[in-house]
């Protein structure tokens, strides 16, 4: 079974007034010059999976200046041996909306019919900046195998924010805190299970793998030791740490306080410690084995979006990726600079070449 977009359209997205694709199944193949409006085609293709999509931008900022009409992007996925239409848009910098088969749905219906995981430039620092982007990392590697962890995370957070700003305030009354706590345990403990999960999909998607690029070993760690492992343990640690929390202002306790600890597995090194090469390559491998990983679970392999990997790889690597996303089944959007990064792929894929005039950007398919 497969998971592709066969039909693509956006309207005043970005760089794009309109651009139009018909597609098949094959990796998606966009070359063209730096600034032509490439990687905006992968954000658009980004937002049929919950989220923010891989700039995590505000829909006012997705929309193409000077016109500021708002935007809307149109797509015919194929899924599961199902075909869905999918309208996703802003008006004026209004909050997306998302309609499935022509029905109203929250953002959070995506993830039943679809599953998107990117690789981008802005990432390649993962293993040596804060723990933030690492958290984010891991949470899009959860969302993609559990849905619901979007709404568990939004829980946490919104009680969070509550809690946060009573701290702030030095209010005392332990009245007003045992609801929040009791909502942050409960969607605490799931995001933590949720992770945990996908790890352990991970770990099992790299065993034994036929692959090109190295194996990483991750582990779940939290700046306050380990988390407790039941509601009613988190929601007693919540309470016995507010005096602590309130001297700082912020809740001290949580899975917001967790970090990815990645290793290179042959070599026994901290990937925080390995080159800027070998950086590159275990994220490629983590985003290979949970593209696997999903192609048991889910059914069919995600979308990938690779938004200039081929440039950061040697000949004999980027061959070896494009192998693998083959045999994976994967609709894989790719960008480059030109054809020539894509020649090993041959006919295996279909070739989109992207320019600008005049702040617009075009599109046009090529053989």
């Amino acid at each position: 079974m497969a998971l592709f977009l066969s039909h693509l359209t956006l309207s005043h997205f970005r760089s794009h007034k309109i651009a139009r694709m018909a597609l098949d199944a094959r990796p998606v193949a966009l070359f063209g010059s730096n600034g032509a409006g490439k990687t905006n085609v992968l954000e658009a293709v980004s937002l049929f999976s919950p989220g923010r999509g891989l700039r995590r931008a505000s829909a006012e900022d997705m929309t193409r200046r000077p016109e500021a009409v708002g935007w809307k992007i149109t797509g015919v996925l194929q899924s599961l041996h199902q075909m869905h239409e999918v309208e996703i848009w802003s008006e004026e910098g209004a909050a997306r909306q998302v309609k499935i088969d022509s029905k109203a749905n929250p953002q959070t219906a995506l993830g039943r019919i679809a599953r998107v995981l990117w690789l981008i430039p802005a990432m390649d620092r993962l293993w040596i900046e804060g723990a933030e982007g690492r958290r984010r990392f891991l949470d899009r590697i959860t969302l993609s195998f559990e849905p619901m962890h979007a709404e568990a995370s939004l829980a946490y957070e919104r009680a969070m924010r509550e809690r946060n700003r009573l701290l702030k305030d030095m209010v005392r009354d332990p009245a007003w805190y045992g609801a929040l706590e009791s909502q942050m345990a409960q969607a605490g403990i799931a995001i933590d299970t949720n992770r945990r999960a996908a790890l352990a999909q991970l770990a099992d998607a790299q065993r034994g793998a036929a692959t090109a690029f190295p194996a990483a070993d991750l582990t779940l760690t939290h700046a306050e030791g380990d988390l407790p492992e039941t509601e009613e343990d988190l929601r007693a640690a919540l309470a016995d740490n507010r005096s602590r929390d309130m001297a700082a202002g912020r809740s001290l306790i949580g899975p917001h306080r967790a970090d990815l600890y990645g290793v290179y597995r042959a070599k026994d090194v901290p990937a925080k410690d390995c080159s800027t090469g070998e950086q590159k390559a275990l994220l490629v491998s983590l985003i290979l084995a949970n593209a696997r990983a999903l192609a048991r679970d889910f059914g069919a392999p995600p979308l990938l979006l690779l938004d200039e990997v081929a440039a950061h790889l040697d000949a004999d690597r980027r061959a070896a990726l494009y192998d693998e996303i083959v045999g994976l089944g994967a609709q894989a959007w790719m960008t480059g600079t030109g054809p020539e990064l894509f020649e090993t792929l041959g006919s295996r894929a279909q070739y989109i070449e992207v320019s600008e005039t005049d702040g617009v950007s075009r599109i046009e398919p090529r053989q």
